[in-house]
């Protein structure tokens, strides 16, 4: 298939590193994973609590390690970290030959903390401690949710050579500082007389969520200038974060750390799927194309890019004056932007707490009919 009849291969091209955001046992097992990696260009996986809540609830591949977990008489915590660390070892295993071959971090494989602990700074740093040497892969990321909390525990994270995956992101305040995290993190590594080789990060910011926030405010407003800026916030916000991310890696601090032998932490837009039928399917992939970001799509959303994406080059540097634009009409509608941050990572946070402890309940209640 020539590059021009194949989105996927195109959208690497202009460098937009292709991911997978999903991952499970059935994956690994049928072949699906790596079929993904050989026809559809994937270079890396993500998963959050949500993602393995349905892995595990929806499959019967993990009832003879729940039956040996329960005749060990763990409990629905121990359980679920040897699965998902078991998967995700997997997984890296399988990306490893893509990892070797990779210069920025592709390849990898992400499992997230504890989101119990998403305001618990100390908490968060010793689990992502206890991942790491868990997973024991050198091809996968931590992740760590950009809270308040969180953010020390990026530094952290990064200082102890651990590989990390900011999640939740909204805003670009919060983008900056996550971007000051890493460097601090990369600068305390560096000063302990450290070496950076191996170290990777991405910053996930999140995409589709924030349409569908701002759009039901932009309806409420109900004035035909609000209405029909529907629609249009997601993408603004995210090239206004690639914005801050060319600022960053183009200031001096950034330089020193880049000649120290440092790799960029990587925008990667997350939340990609689109929560509006009435907008394209391809959307927040399509708008989003730019050099040195990922992005990170459950698998609906590959299929519907490799059938009729349309990747043309840079969407998303030439239009950020007019992302600018946008936002600065969004706001002027009536729209607190600051507002809406707080309250998608507040129900970010609340929608992965809920599914990690439908989790457990799940597990906690096959571990008892085991026994």
């Amino acid at each position: 298939m020539s590059t021009t009849s194949d989105p996927l291969a195109r959208l690497s091209e202009e460098g937009v590193a292709v991911w997978l955001d999903d991952l499970s046992r059935d994956r690994l097992t049928t072949g699906n994973l790596q079929t993904l990696v050989d026809e559809k260009h994937v270079v890396g996986v993500t998963t959050n609590p949500s993602i393995f809540q349905a892995a595990i609830t929806k499959s019967s591949l993990y009832d003879d390690d729940l039956r040996r977990h329960a005749g060990l008489g763990s409990d629905a915590d121990a359980a679920v970290r040897d699965l998902t660390t078991d998967d995700v070892r997997a997984a890296a295993d399988l990306f490893t030959s893509v990892a070797q071959r990779s210069s920025n971090g592709d390849g990898r494989v992400s499992i997230e903390v504890d989101p119990r602990l998403a305001h618990d700074t100390d908490g968060t740093i010793a689990q992502a401690r206890e991942l790491w040497s868990e997973v024991d892969r050198p091809n996968i990321y931590v992740k760590i949710p950009a809270t308040k909390a969180g953010l020390p525990a990026i530094t952290a994270g990064i200082a102890a050579g651990i590989s990390v995956n900011v999640t939740l992101i909204f805003s670009i305040d919060r983008y900056r500082e996550v971007m000051d995290a890493y460097q601090a993190g990369l600068e305390q590594r560096l000063a302990a007389g450290e070496s950076l080789e191996g170290i990777a990060s991405v910053a996930s910011f999140f995409v589709s969520r924030v349409d569908s926030e701002i759009d039901k405010r932009l309806e409420s407003v109900g004035t035909d200038e609000a209405l029909a800026l529907r629609g249009k916030s997601a993408v603004a916000n995210a090239r206004l974060a690639y914005a801050a991310y060319l600022e960053v890696v183009g200031a001096e601090r950034w330089q020193r750390l880049e000649q120290a032998g440092a790799q960029r932490q990587r925008p990667l837009w997350a939340s990609t799927s689109t929560k509006n039928p009435d907008y394209p399917d391809t959307l927040y992939v399509d708008d989003l194309v730019a050099p040195e970001t990922v992005n990170t799509m459950p698998e609906a959303t590959i299929e519907a890019v490799a059938d009729h994406g349309t990747v043309d080059g840079d969407t998303v540097t030439p239009n950020i004056g007019n992302a600018r634009e946008t936002l600065a009409a969004v706001s002027a509608a009536g729209v607190d932007l600051d507002d809406v941050s707080a309250v998608l990572e507040r129900e970010g946070v609340e929608k992965f707490e809920t599914a990690w402890n439908d989790l457990l309940d799940s597990v906690n209640a096959k571990l008892e009919a085991a026994k």
